[in-house]
């Protein structure tokens, strides 16, 4: 028997490739590690042979990953919600699988695939995992491989050709090269030769058009434009908090009032600034909806200081409307009239926005620093006014906004010159590399949409950003100056980004999408073959066969928590549905939301079971399981039992009770445990089945497990074609109502609005009908256990027509429901 298991070598990759990691996030010269930070856990990977190994492994790296990575940040929870340094770091590393997850997912598609396929595709449909993971889960702070090449500027420049998605994908390209270089050292100059020739290219393709791309934006940078001159007021005031406690609410907005004022004096007096910005919240109240007679006394103070120096002025501070409060930035003329707010589109979750779904009574009492601001609508530009007439199209970025790429590329297509950054980054004061982080990742906005950026915040790191990315002034961590920077405003130039948007996260799905249907395509075939093959060998044998899984206690507690979850979450998104705003759930949010707390559960809990899949037999007086990389003989000899599980959690099953009085580290996952001991009985064996007391339990698994199912029953025909195929004329009438036309949208807006629109029908119509197949399945179930508790002769035959009505109410009642809506509305 073989087995797979992590060896001292196995160790030393993960611990290397976590070390790399941890050094290239800090930036500076290290970014040259971005070529080989992978490499020492690939070659470990090399010797994952099972799909369980390849799920340690990256299990245990995503861990070892985000401790080195952004351990920082389990402290800065810690610190934030008063648990504790070390609650906050064990809770960030409980859930780096859950924040990291385009980990796992890269080492499980690189080992299905590379079991298939050589090493090239393996190479390219892992890397296409990855960030087409990040693409559909995208992280808290926008983070990603590449990143950690803004400190070179030749090879940042490929931002604008495929966003950071694209530099992380050639740069797990470039590292896959390395390995397979490393790989095939014994075999030859010219098996050496071609991936490492295969690494320098990527390099210098990213060189040469970094090279050029700088050559051509220098050329164009003094033939036009409009200087504009910003004076940014990093005050470093920060805890408002403690400054409440100490000093009062008012005397806290005096005191940071006071303290901008001053250094805005500063920076019209001595520096002839065109514009003013502060940073985000400066304003802690809401400015324009006062709520006593302070608060509207000190909005007027605003407007008069602004309409006396001449100076616009933008600045954090709150929104109100019926809906609830809004962190925002408000917009000062130079007269001091209100222009607009822009309220900030991505909240931070739980400390700044709770979904409605998740939000309660329960929640409050858990977590009482838990915020409540509303989230904004998207990308907005305004119109900075200047004293002199001028007027130059800004767009805001709140925070947490300039993470988010799609964005930047909207406030582009709406016709911005110039980012306004605007932060409040108080999470980071004790750590600079979180700082450092959201400096480099906000920088790559201005190198997607070839934009200029002003950024400030409260206590560091305030920047002046040009369109390379270049940072050309700044303001230090810690201290209250006045940053004053000039940047060059004019039409920026097109970029396939900003027309294309996140294209290479698509493409990376399409292109592992077409992969699976491929190899599934082939798979369906040759199981086909092979059932016929088992099938034919199980009749003239007379021997006995059965899928199952083989689970050890730690396994089968993971995938029932993970199953848990999903069903949890599915239920809580049912009930906000019924009782609460329906469409929050089938907003891009909500679709988030559910592919992170159900789909996302389901699917890692499909792996894991197809990772411990094996067939039972008995072949030449043994119990076999056979994996796809192993066989486990279990002498009949051996064998005094089996034990059913007390909990039949993931499913029923039993462990194997041996002679010796132990029982066998792994478990069966096997609904019909009375046919293998029967089996066993049959070959020679005499083992008891014990354990299962009620036999209610074991009949009805049995049942469910062996009830017929067709293709209709299979998951991408319920949640992924049907509701395709629903979708799309609920498509073309909404397109028809609200646009004049099938294609109303892709000819106002383009097509990328337009398929995402699509994509948001069709990902409603999904979670529905996961919703309303959840609720076909407990009445199912409902009713196959009451027909076992009264009528057990006939419960078969009432399962099979409870099974048969879920399916004409699923594929027939659910298009005669919407059928009859559009009839009647």
């Amino acid at each position: 028997m073989r087995r797979s298991g992590f060896r001292w070598h196995a160790w030393a990759g993960l611990v290397a490739s976590a070390v790399l990691a941890g050094v290239y996030a800090r930036g500076g010269h290290a970014w040259v590690l971005g070529f080989v930070v992978l490499v020492p856990w690939l070659l470990a990977l090399e010797s994952c042979t099972t799909v369980a190994a390849t799920l340690r492994s990256s299990w245990v790296m995503v861990v070892a990953f985000t401790a080195a990575v952004f351990g920082w940040f389990g402290v800065a929870i810690g610190n934030y919600t008063g648990m504790g340094a070390a609650t906050g770091v064990t809770a960030l590393l409980v859930l780096a699988p859950l924040l990291q997850p385009q980990i796992i997912t890269f080492a499980l598609v690189r080992h299905w695939v590379g079991r298939r396929h050589g090493p090239w595709l393996r190479a390219t449909a892992a890397a296409s995992a990855w960030v087409a993971c990040e693409w559909l889960v995208p992280h808290l702070f926008g983070d990603s491989l590449g990143h950690g090449l803004y400190p070179s500027p030749l090879l940042r420049q490929f931002a604008d050709v495929g966003g950071v998605a694209g530099i992380t994908f050639l740069l797990i390209l470039a590292n896959e090269c390395i390995v397979i270089a490393i790989t095939r050292r014994r075999e030859g100059a010219r098996r050496l030769a071609m991936p490492l020739l295969a690494a320098i290219t990527i390099l210098g393709l990213m060189s040469g058009y970094g090279a050029l791309r700088l050559s051509s934006l220098q050329a164009s940078a003094g033939s036009d434009g409009t200087p504009l001159r910003i004076g940014m007021v990093q005050s470093n005031i920060y805890d408002y908090e403690r400054l409440r406690r100490e000093l009062g609410a008012y005397e806290v907005v005096r005191h940071v009032l006071d303290t901008h004022y001053a250094l805005s004096r500063e920076a019209i007096n001595q520096h002839g600034v065109d514009a003013l910005l502060w940073s985000e919240t400066v304003y802690p109240t809401t400015f324009g909806h006062p709520k006593s007679e302070d608060g509207a006394a000190l909005d007027h103070e605003i407007q008069a200081f602004v309409a006396s120096t001449g100076i616009p002025l933008v600045f954090g501070t709150y929104d109100l409307d019926d809906q609830g409060e809004y962190n925002a930035a408000a917009f000062l003329d130079a007269g001091g009239e209100t222009l607009g707010f822009y309220r900030k589109t991505d909240l931070f979750p739980l400390t700044e926005y709770v979904p409605p779904w998740l939000d309660g009574a329960v929640l409050r009492r858990a977590l009482p620093w838990a915020g409540n601001w509303q989230p904004g609508d998207g990308a907005r530009v305004f119109p900075l006014r200047m004293r002199d007439g001028r007027e130059v199209p800004v767009l805001p970025l709140i925070c947490r906004d300039d993470v988010d790429t799609g964005l930047a590329r909207d406030g582009a297509r709406l016709g911005a010159q110039l980012i306004l950054g605007m932060s409040n980054d108080s999470w980071f004061t004790d750590h600079p590399t979180g700082a450092n982080l959201h400096l480099a990742v906000a920088a790559f906005r201005s190198i997607e949409t070839r934009m200029p950026q002003v950024r400030v915040t409260a206590n560091g790191i305030s920047a002046v950003i040009d369109a390379t990315g270049a940072v050309t002034a700044s303001a230090p961590m810690g201290e209250a100056v006045l940053l004053v920077g000039e940047v060059l405003v004019r039409e920026p130039p097109m970029t396939l980004l900003v027309a294309w948007g996140d294209w290479v996260g698509r493409a990376c799905l399409a292109f592992l999408a077409l992969l699976g249907l491929i190899s599934g395509i082939d798979t369906w075939r040759s199981r086909k073959q092979s059932l016929r093959d088992a099938n034919a060998t199980s009749l003239s044998n007379d021997t006995y066969r059965a899928d199952t899984l083989v689970l050890t206690p730690f396994w089968r507690i993971v995938i029932t928590a993970l199953k848990l979850l999903a069903r949890v979450s599915l239920l809580w998104m049912g009930l906000a549905w019924l009782f609460g705003d329906a469409s929050r759930l089938t907003s891009i949010s909500g679709i988030r939301m559910f592919l992170a707390l159900v789909a996302a559960p389901e699917l890692l809990a499909w792996c894991i079971t197809r990772a411990f899949s094996a067939s039972v037999f008995v072949d030449n007086d043994a119990l076999v399981l056979e994996q796809r990389t192993r066989r486990i003989e279990i002498p009949l000899r051996n064998i005094a039992s089996l034990r059913a599980w007390r909990c039949p959690l993931p499913t029923a099953g039993a462990w194997i009770e041996l002679a010796s009085g132990q029982h066998w580290p792994g478990g069966i996952a096997l609904a019909d445990l009375p046919a293998l001991a029967n089996a066993l009985v049959h070959a020679g064996a005499a083992p008891a089945l014990a354990g299962a007391k009620d036999g209610r339990i074991t009949a009805y698994a049995r049942m469910r497990a062996m009830s017929p199912r067709t293709w209709l029953d299979h998951g991408f025909m319920r949640f992924v074609l049907f509701p395709l195929v629903l979708a799309l004329p609920a498509f073309r009438l909404h397109q028809h109502i609200a646009f004049g036309g099938t294609f109303g949208e892709y000819q106002s807006y383009g097509l990328t609005a337009y398929l995402l629109a699509l994509a948001i029908w069709w990902a409603s119509w999904a979670i529905g009908l996961v919703m309303f197949a959840a609720v076909l399945r407990i009445a199912t179930e409902a009713g196959t256990m009451l027909a076992m508790m009264w009528r057990p002769a006939q419960a078969v035959a009432a399962r099979q027509w409870l099974e048969t009505g879920a399916r004409l109410l699923f594929y027939v009642g659910v298009p005669a429901w919407w059928l009859l809506r559009i009839w009647t509305g």
